[in-house]
This record gives structure tokens, sequence and C-alpha cells, in this order.
């Protein structure tokens, strides 16, 4: 994973889930041809797009259970993709490697293959375990038409932090809302309030919210809005002060649970600060530790906050859900499930242990240390 040079993580705007019936395939084509023209791709990539999500929805509704497509937009620097999350909890791929070669695809789809999707796409992570399902993520940034090659300003690397919000069964807006942004000058120094900005190595900071808008619905939907909004104008680096920034900001609105966690890679060191039902948690192949957080809800009832500081282990993933997701999920994770982009973490996590009578968001950062 290359690293994070930009002014910002990606940001991103979920469009739509798809559940899986004998419609899926012609939904998710129609949407992913319509999301890309409008977001600029011209006309050869946006029939790429359509085609790949046909491939991967009609898998969804061949193979899978419980299957379901998630269809958005990333945006970095002023350019913008169309991203395909697919996930179910069906029988499995046993051969992957195999599944991914030219010339071979599942009965009834189009006969192109993902190996051919991997392809078509700039970024593509497939994760699978026999017996309880798959989780596949697909990137399309703009190409050059001159070369056929991805716009050079968009990022070739996964991006470091990937989030997933999945609204309540029957709802159309997810009152879970996650972000990330750098702070440039973030060496362990400036969060701390002691020395210059920027100590340490030159690796920026990162700086990590994740809202759970009280209730459901719309209401729920612009807590979560103006916890993210606050998130992003706030200035402090700690991430107490920056919760703070943020209850105040949802004063006036249902509230909600909050937490926010900076990593900062020079130091080798994770800040974390929360209040309400979120769980925050350091995953390692084989184990996991709790990052705490304190009762009340943001917006309306906060005292006691406490940033809490712990060691970043080699080879870990910071993991921070709403209790959308149970934690069912732990106490370790399947071997080589680590080695997986966030996204596809994310949405392994997600598929597992998301509950659809909750809206439901998970955040998964790795690779930055």
């Amino acid at each position: 994973m290359g690293p994070v040079t930009g002014p910002e993580l990606l940001g991103s705007e979920d469009v739509a889930w798809f559940r899986d019936d004998d419609a899926l395939p012609g939904a998710v084509r129609g949407a992913a041809a319509a999301l890309a023209r409008r977001i600029g791709l011209d006309g050869q990539r946006a029939s790429e797009v359509a085609l790949a999500a046909t491939e991967i929805a009609t898998n969804i509704g061949r193979h899978a259970v419980d299957g379901s497509v998630l269809l958005r937009v990333l945006r970095s620097g002023g350019r913008a993709a169309v991203e395909l999350v697919a996930m179910d909890s069906g029988p499995g791929i046993a051969d992957v490697a195999a599944a991914l070669r030219d010339g071979v695809s599942s009965a009834g789809t189009l006969g192109i293959g993902l190996g051919v999707v991997g392809r078509m796409a700039d970024a593509f992570d497939l994760q699978s375990t026999p017996g309880r399902g798959t989780v596949l993520a697909a990137r399309f940034w703009a190409r050059d038409t001159s070369t056929g090659q991805a716009v050079l300003d968009a990022p070739a690397d996964e991006p470091p932090v990937a989030g997933l919000t999945r609204p309540i069964s029957g709802e159309q807006v997810c009152g879970d809302t996650w972000a990330a942004k750098l702070d440039p000058a973030g060496g362990a120094d400036a969060a701390a309030g002691t020395g210059p900005a920027g100590a340490g190595d030159g690796r920026p900071a990162v700086l990590i919210l994740l809202c759970d808008g009280l209730g459901h619905g719309p209401l729920a939907a612009r807590a979560g809005e103006a916890a993210v909004h606050a998130f992003r104008e706030s200035r402090a680096a700690r991430p107490e002060a920056v919760l703070r920034d943020v209850h105040t900001a949802l004063r006036g609105t249902r509230g909600g649970a909050v937490a926010v966690a900076r990593i900062e890679p020079a130091a080798g060191r994770l800040l974390y600060c929360g209040v309400g039902n979120i769980s925050g948690f350091l995953v390692r192949p084989d184990a996991r530790s709790s990052l705490l957080s304190a009762p009340g809800i943001a917006g309306h009832q906060m005292r006691g906050l406490r940033t809490f500081e712990a060691a970043l282990p080699p080879g870990s993933a910071l993991v921070m859900h709403s209790d959308g997701l149970t934690e069912r999920w732990g106490p370790g994770l399947p071997g080589g499930l680590l080695r997986h982009s966030p996204v596809v973490l994310a949405g392994h996590l997600l598929q597992q242990a998301g509950l659809r009578r909750d809206d439901a968001g998970i955040v998964v950062a790795k690779g930055l240390w």
C-alpha cells in the first residue's frame, strides 16, 4: 500500500443498496451505467462499468444466499469513481484463483468472468470463505482516452481507510455515517500539544469519525450529516477536542453515539475517544483488544470524556462499528482476511455480523503503520 499524500482521504457517498431478487442484475446494471455517466466517465468506460455490474449482480442472483450489492461514488482530488461492493452468505468460492482465470464464468452469467471484471477495474479485491460467503469490491476511475489507462491523479493504491453504512430494512437513508481526514502537521507532539507540529518522520496523522445518529430515517441521517460536517471543519488535533466540536454541532438534532480515532503512524500509536454505543477494536489475526467509550449521547448528554492511547501492533487493523453490528465476529478473524483491502474487510464483517433491524455502520483502517 502506498503512502497517504493527498489533502484528505477518499470520501464516499452511498448511492443505493440492492438486495438479491430476480430483478437484481437489471437494476444494478442500469444504476451503474447512469452513475458512471453522471460523474463524467466516457461512453466506453461507462459500458465497462455496466458490464462488470451485470456480471457481479448475476453471480449474486444465481449463487448467493442473502446477497446484496452496494453502488456508490468515491471522490478524491476533484476526481470521482464508481465502486461496486458485493457480499453474500452463500457457498463461497472453493478456488478463488481458478475463478479469476480468463474464460471461467459461473453458469448463467454473461460469460466474461470475474477475471475480466478485475482487469477492467482500477482496483479489485475478492475474499471468499467456503460455506460462509464472498465479498467483492471493484472500483472504476475515468480513463485517459489516448492511453486507456486510469487518469494520472486517480489514487492507484487501496485507500487505507474504508467504511460501509447500510440502512435498516425499509429505509432509504442511513443514520450511521463516517469520515476520515489527514492532519499533515500531525506528529505525536501536535496531538499532545507539546513540541512543534509535524514532529516525527513526516507521515501525517489520520483522524476517523464514526457516528450513529439516534434512531432511524431522515432525522437520524440529519444528525449524522451534522457530525460529519463538524468533524471536517474542526481544527482540533486530539480526539476528545474533536468530539466536543461534534457535540456542539449536534445540539438541536437527535444526537448520536460518536467515536473519533487518531492514528499516528510515526509514533506507532492510536488515540481514541468515544461516547455511546460505538465499538472500537484493534484486531490481529488471532486476537482483538477493545477501545473504550463513555456513556452518553453526543449533542445531549456527554460527561467524563477521556482519550485513550494504545500502541499499534504491526499487521493489525482498526475496526470501529455501530451497534447495528453485533460483536459475534470476534475474538479473531479468519486466516488471511487481514491481507485484504479495508473495504473488503469491512464488507466481510458487515455481512457476518450486521443486523437488518438497525442502521449499520463500520469503518476499517489498516496499512498505515
